[in-house]
């Protein structure tokens, strides 16, 4: 009872971190759409990594070491392809298709982390993958029968898959990264690796962006910086066991802002292909916190 308590809090706060990445999304989506991916990402990046460099400067002003230096620019190169290949797709799905199927991304990382880390897979991990790419197969399957589909949804459909892909190698890397930085640390050399690396394409790609699409583009950035700073709180106060479900909160956001701001609906196989890779999450999950039996 005194756990669960004092979850309590960290469990609002997660909820709403969801949300706030969740409302980050949308206003990527608007971006994307009026700006293109690439120029929107890198100046993102710019401001990200201004805003990072600050909480840096204030609250560590700790130097990697090269070996750390490696890891911050592998993974910014990993969430380079996360961000331009998840948003790209986003720009030509409906909000809640593009979420729900981002879902399956931690059932990658747990055969992933097989591979990288030496981890064992259980046999509830496996029968969890079986049911998230039934999942996927229920949304896509959607998206073939419906009489809207196009070219662009199948291309919007593979980029997502080869973003949550890299996220869940993404997700690996987190691991081995939090052992040896702290997290404004973390936030800030891989916010200035990204930019690095998005700035190398520059005159070749950027452009300015037209003056009325800063405001929003600044609003989405606070909207990432915040909801990723109140995550790392809430799992710093509690175990993983109470926050996790909050994550799926996002494809009921995700619904509600796709609806409300681009009057998206929401077929019946996207319901049932995300439940079903929720459900593997969940079981996965699960599987996670039991201690393995040598």
């Amino acid at each position: 009872m005194r756990s669960t308590a004092s979850a309590t809090i960290p469990v609002l706060v997660c909820t709403l971190a969801i949300f706030l990445l969740s409302a980050m999304d949308a206003g990527m989506k608007s971006l994307v759409l009026a700006a293109g991916v690439y120029n929107i990402v890198l100046w993102r990046s710019l401001l990200a990594a201004i805003a990072s460099a600050a909480g840096w400067a204030v609250n560590s002003r700790v130097r990697p070491d090269l070996g750390a230096m490696r890891l911050h620019a592998l993974r910014a190169a990993i969430v380079g392809i996360v961000i331009i290949t998840f948003f790209w797709g986003l720009a030509r799905l409906p909000l809640a298709e593009a979420i729900g199927l981002s879902f399956i991304a931690p059932l990658f990382a747990l055969f992933l982390a097989a591979l990288l880390l030496g981890e064992r897979i259980r046999a509830q991990a496996v029968w969890a993958a079986m049911l998230g790419f039934a999942g996927v197969a229920a949304i896509v399957a959607g998206q073939f029968g419906g009489a809207a589909y196009t070219q662009d949804t199948l291309l919007g459909t593979l980029s997502i898959l080869i973003s949550t892909i890299f996220y869940g190698f993404n997700l690996v890397l987190t691991r081995k990264q939090a052992q040896i930085a702290k997290p404004i640390d973390i936030m800030f050399f891989q916010n200035l690796c990204l930019l690095i690396i998005m700035s190398l394409a520059a005159p070749w790609l950027a452009s300015l962006l037209p003056p009325e699409l800063w405001p929003p583009l600044m609003g989405v950035t606070a909207l990432s910086l915040t909801g990723q700073y109140l995550m790392s709180w809430a799992y710093a106060r509690a175990e993983a066991q109470y926050l996790i479900s909050t994550e799926y909160t996002a494809f009921i956001w995700a619904i509600a802002l796709g609806w409300f701001f681009f009057g998206e609906a929401v077929s019946w196989e996207t319901l049932a292909g995300a439940g079903l890779i929720i459900a593997g999450c969940w079981i996965a999950a699960r599987a996670s916190m039991q201690p393995v039996e040598d």
